[in-house]
């Protein structure tokens, strides 16, 4: 199944992008690091796609398209912002999980506008792995600080939100195949996505944008692990329900964990462990439906 190795590919590099921007956003602030994927990796997205054109024909985009990489694009922007406040006041690992409730939210919203079937076995499986979510998170909720909480679970249903809006759109462009499809919604998200956060900088924030500028080996990185992750999202999207896609992406919680440890010498408790075990379980589950 393709769409398995696109979201696994699409999740390493995701996990790699999104501890790059954590970092960034100690040096540039939250709006600052949030822009680096979008303004650094559009470059990238569109080289891609006129590469591609010489080729094979890039397919139109008509309103409808536009319409939902927009909403796409607007949610991803809002989503990313959200994150990153979280991982400051959370933790990388930490902030990874909560923004992984996303799954649940995503098929529901999936059923609503997109009519994909949810079935009992695909929303046990959904709900197995985000349980496992929560209990990896490592969060002491009694003790938490509720407004990074908040702010965990509000980027991971704009994420899931998003992904409805990108889907849309590959369901909407004419027929091509999956990839030139993929690659085009690529480019024109992160071609919205730039043109707002680059007016955003320069008209309210140019002490981010000068920042960016000076880090910009870092900004570049995030900016070219941004485009290579949203390219195999995409993939993924064009051949599968998008709450597949996000649930299996959840083993990106595995992966922040180990880089939490590795990183930033955050430890990893037994009850973390029994999550990771359920993320495993409710992705294997999945697997066996979807297959």
């Amino acid at each position: 199944m393709i769409w398995v190795a696109a979201t696994l590919i699409a999740a390493t590099a995701q996990t790699a992008r999104n501890a790059a921007q954590a970092g960034l956003t100690r040096q540039v602030g939250t709006v600052g690091a949030t822009a680096v994927r979008f303004v650094f990796g559009f470059p990238f997205a569109a080289l891609a796609l006129a590469l591609a054109a010489i080729w094979m024909p890039i397919p139109r985009p008509d309103t409808m398209v536009l319409a939902w990489a927009a909403l796409g694009a607007l949610a991803q922007i809002g989503a990313t912002a959200f994150m990153l406040m979280t991982m400051r006041g959370q933790g990388f690992g930490v902030a990874t999980a909560l923004m992984k409730t996303e799954p649940i939210t995503l098929a529901l919203i999936g059923a609503v506008i997109l009519a994909e079937p949810l079935g009992p076995a695909r929303l046990g499986a959904i709900a197995v792995a985000t349980l496992g979510v929560v209990l990896a998170s490592g969060v002491a909720w009694k003790r938490a600080a509720w407004g990074p909480v908040a702010t965990g679970v509000l980027s991971g249903a704009l994420f899931g939100l998003s992904a409805i809006g990108f889907r849309g759109a590959l369901l909407a462009l004419p027929d091509a195949g999956y990839a030139i499809r993929a690659l085009t919604i690529l480019a024109i998200t992160l071609g919205m996505q730039a043109v707002v956060m680059a007016a955003w900088l320069v008209l309210r924030d140019r002490r981010a944008l000068a920042g960016i500028m000076a880090e910009w080996r870092v900004s570049l990185g995030a900016g070219v692990l941004g485009a290579f992750a949203s390219l195999f999202w995409f993939i993924g999207f064009a051949l599968t329900p998008a709450a597949n896609v996000r649930t299996l992406a959840l083993v990106e919680v595995v992966m922040a964990q180990a880089l939490s440890g590795r990183l930033f010498r955050q430890t990893v408790g037994p009850l973390q462990l029994a999550g990771i075990g359920l993320i495993v379980v409710g992705v294997g589950w999945l697997l066996s439906v979807a297959a």
